[in-house]
């Protein structure tokens, strides 16, 4: 590093990251950030590694960022593993940063449970049952996180939907109506949409 630096890299501990390794790298100084962008493909280059060039980038994603159109919305916000980062308040009215399922995620989600039971009509109204929890479990499982609620509820809800509009396309649920599809989750219901990763908001 050059002397003007102020981060320290260290190297002798000998710590490897996995080539999949994505991190993200917060500073509580603009210029601080700014600085270790520049410097970092440097010291990379020592050891024949470099950053990707579009996949690395600096976010100004300060709160009250110079020319913010809007207080609550100046930070820009950022997706990163399946979350987009995005500024709000905590219930004492805090300022803090919040991760909420990524619209592209969401989307894919929906898709593939759609997809799924396009393709599995034919199979019994338990297994489908059976199959739809565990996806329900696994998405609160990954998303399920502080702040988060709202998006996982209205996930299960879309589900739900998805599951009785293909389920009325059977020859002997045909035109499934809410009432009856509802009398059948009384008996199968699917499990609640839930936190499952508390965090401490102050």
């Amino acid at each position: 590093m050059s002397g003007d630096a102020h981060v320290r890299f260290r190297e002798r501990l000998g710590v490897r990251f996995p080539r999949a390794t994505r991190p993200v790298i917060a500073f509580e100084d603009h210029l601080s950030g700014k600085l270790l962008l520049d410097v970092l493909g440097k010291r990379l280059g020592r050891y024949e590694l470099k950053l990707h060039p579009t996949k690395t980038r600096f976010v100004d994603f300060r709160f009250k960022r110079p020319g913010g159109r809007h207080r609550a919305t100046a930070g820009t916000t950022f997706n990163f593993l399946g979350f987009t980062h995005v500024w709000g308040h905590s219930k004492k009215g805090k300022n803090v940063v919040r991760q909420i399922t990524a619209k592209d995620r969401y989307a894919r989600a929906l898709a593939s449970v759609t997809e799924w039971c396009r393709l599995n009509l034919h199979r019994s109204f338990r297994e489908q049952h059976a199959h739809l929890s565990r996806v329900i479990r696994v998405h609160c499982a990954y998303y399920g996180i502080s702040g988060n609620g709202r998006r996982i509820r209205w996930y299960h809800h879309q589900v739900t939907r998805i599951w009785r509009k293909w389920l009325a396309r059977r020859g002997r649920h045909s035109n499934l109506p809410w009432p009856r599809f509802r009398a059948m989750l009384a008996r199968y219901p699917l499990p609640r949409a839930r936190i499952v990763h508390q965090y401490a908001v102050p």
